[in-house]
């Protein structure tokens, strides 16, 4: 069964010619719209999860579901699948679960609002938007639990319900869902922004509607649905080849003591249809780092990779899903079974673009293929009373190196997600107990390259009161890869000294850390991998990145660059060190992985200051 659409005005809508210039004019109405429901939400949310960094995204999709303008694809086809209800007109719709509608969402911390779009009685088309909650129950504060061993330690999970029926809110319903959560105002407040972003996407869709008529404005969509499908066709011939392309990457582990575990992914052609198929792919960790990738999501993320790298200016929607086939095996890390944890699935979700980066970029690599570095969103959760006796909770999403690309050098301290900002220090540091000391990046940490990749970013926290900590990061075991003879970047780091002066370096996954008031904590990110041979790099550009401290003196010796101690370039040191590091030079690898998996786990403790994680176990499930 699915969900059923009720209309009071059942007259079809008719498919007709649409001039270019009155497309042109629609489309851009409703990318507007679009922005427009961003900027709604960040002046009105209140965690700064969703207000400053903009942890939502907005979409509007067709009638039938499939996303016209927006980000993170149309998750709207999952969801009616699931949903055996009668929809109405006024009728909005709330859910966090993902094993309740197909992974339309892929964690509980993420509420979804959909409301369907009614006019004259008729279904026109859908507005749209999740948005991560700073709270939603469970084992922690920030409901992300490293040692959740099933989805119901995660918090409150909602099913598809009305939370608006027929335009009268269910304050019962909200009520009861607010009643388990520790950040109650704070998700009220962040859910009411999503619904009236959802309203103001509605009405202007009938604004554009109201100004061309029902026929053009839906005959509209499925031209811009077809202008993707017609970009993407060509695209997919151009760099999806016929015969398989293989690659693997790792989520270095668990939080739980094991790992690494495997992505792996064979991509080939077959006709205009582009395969991705995840065989190969670990089983189900026993952990919360399981990823429910939903297969249209991840055709989601294969677009927006290829239409960013080739064609930035065409629109992204869901047009081309006809010529993606994605097959993912039940029962693994990218399809666990019910009731598998699912909180920490950032990890795995940040790790595909990695992996969809190599397969793209192999067959062009000096066009199309990026290093590592797309690699996580790091969190850190800070919680508990201040000096007032009053309840604080501070989830924050860190930034790290973006890699080294064909175009040139990755951004330095940046986030995965484009379009996200970091919370002001100021803003942390007026509204939650702790100071914000060090905001830096870290220099040498993006990998040596003809492009260098993006550093990494330090942040240190002083905590000034007691309380608990919690941690969400990756690629500390595993390195950030170069390409094409550029090296590795460097792992991230997370090193907390005591108020006493003592030391101690804690996982890149952890919870309930107990930090009291003066200790400090040193956030380190990952940088970005390298892009090409680093003695091919001006040394006129390696002399300016010292200058701006992104790369030490002795760093710049990794590109054969030799800097006097005025800062200045000394042309004859440097030729002759290239002359004698070119000796010593082997032909360039598509891949540099710092060394084999059982390598990397044998120096762990040596150089990460942390024990290698044990081989991953698996149950039967």
């Amino acid at each position: 069964m699915s969900a059923r659409i009720i209309e009071t005005n059942e007259s079809p809508l008719k498919t007709i010619d649409v001039d270019g210039i009155t497309v042109d004019l629609i489309e851009n109405a409703l990318k507007n719209a679009r922005e427009e429901m961003d900027a709604l939400v960040s002046r009105t949310a209140l965690s700064p999860g969703i207000r400053e960094q903009g942890d939502c995204f907005p979409m509007i999709a067709n009638r039938e579901g499939k996303m016209v303008v927006g980000q993170f694809g149309s998750f709207i086809h999952g969801f009616t699948e699931a949903y055996d209800e009668e929809i109405e007109e006024g009728d909005i719709i709330l859910t966090n679960d993902p094993y309740m509608c197909n992974a339309a969402v892929s964690h509980l911390p993420d509420w979804m609002v959909l409301k369907p779009v009614f006019r004259d009685g008729r279904h026109i088309a859908w507005s749209a938007m999740f948005g991560h909650m700073s709270d939603n129950g469970g084992m922690v504060p920030g409901s992300i639990p490293t040692e959740a061993t099933t989805i119901f330690q995660e918090g409150i999970r909602i099913p598809p319900i009305k939370l608006y029926k027929k335009g009268e809110l269910q304050s019962d319903v909200l009520e009861l869902i607010l009643h388990n959560v520790r950040t109650s105002q704070w998700n009220r407040f962040d859910l009411n922004a999503l619904v009236a972003a959802c309203n103001t996407a509605a009405k202007r869709c009938n604004e554009i509607a109201d100004r061309f008529g029902d026929d053009i404005f839906c005959s509209t969509m499925k031209i811009m649905l077809q202008r993707n499908y017609d970009a993407m066709k060509h695209i997919i011939s151009m760099f999806i080849p016929e015969e398989p392309r293989e690659f693997s990457d790792y989520i270095c582990d668990d939080g739980m003591g094991m790992g690494p575990y495997k992505i792996h992914c064979k991509m080939w052609r077959e006709g205009d249809v582009a395969i991705f198929d995840f065989e190969g792919t670990d089983p189900q960790a026993q952990s919360s780092v399981n990823f429910y990738l939903n297969e249209d999501m991840f055709k989601m993320f294969f677009g927006s990779f290829t239409i960013n790298v080739v064609d930035p200016q065409i629109v992204f929607n869901d047009g081309f899903y006809d010529l993606v086939d994605v097959r993912i095996p039940q029962g693994t890390l990218l399809k666990p079974n019910y009731p598998a944890a699912l909180s920490g699935r950032t990890h795995a979700l940040g790790r595909i673009f990695d992996v969809l980066g190599a397969l793209l970029g192999m067959g062009a690599p000096n066009e199309m293929l990026n290093a590592a570095g797309f690699s996580d969103s790091p969190h850190l959760f800070f919680s508990g009373y201040d000096d007032k006796g009053e309840w604080f909770q501070l989830f924050q999403i860190g930034f790290g190196g973006v890699p080294g690309r064909p175009i040139g050098d990755g951004p330095d301290g940046h986030s995965l997600w484009p379009s996200f900002t970091n919370v002001p220090n100021e803003f942390v540091e007026a509204y939650f107990p702790l100071r914000v000391e060090q905001y830096e990046f870290i220099v040498d940490s993006g990998g040596a390259g003809l492009h260098r990749g993006g550093n990494g970013l330090s942040v240190a926290y002083r905590f000034l009161v007691d309380g608990h900590i919690g941690i969400h990061d990756d690629r500390w075991l595993t390195y950030p890869w170069g390409v094409n003879g550029g090296k590795p970047g460097m792992r991230s780091t997370k090193l907390l000294v005591r108020a006493d002066g003592s030391e101690e370096y804690i996982p890149a996954k952890c919870e309930d850390v107990k930090v009291q008031k003066g200790d400090l904590l040193y956030f380190n990110t990952w940088g970005g991998g390298g892009w090409g041979d680093p003695l091919k790099r001006d040394p006129l550009i390696v002399t300016a990145d010292v200058s701006k401290k992104l790369v030490s003196v002795e760093g710049a010796r990794r590109y054969g660059v030799v800097i006097n101690d005025d800062l200045t370039l000394d042309n004859e040191a440097t030729e002759l060190l290239r002359a004698e590091m070119s000796k010593d030079t082997v032909a360039d690898e598509m891949f540099n992985f710092g060394g084999t998996i059982e390598e990397i786990k044998s120096k762990s403790l040596e150089e990460t200051h942390l024990e290698a994680p044990v081989s991953p176990t698996f149950i039967n499930q």
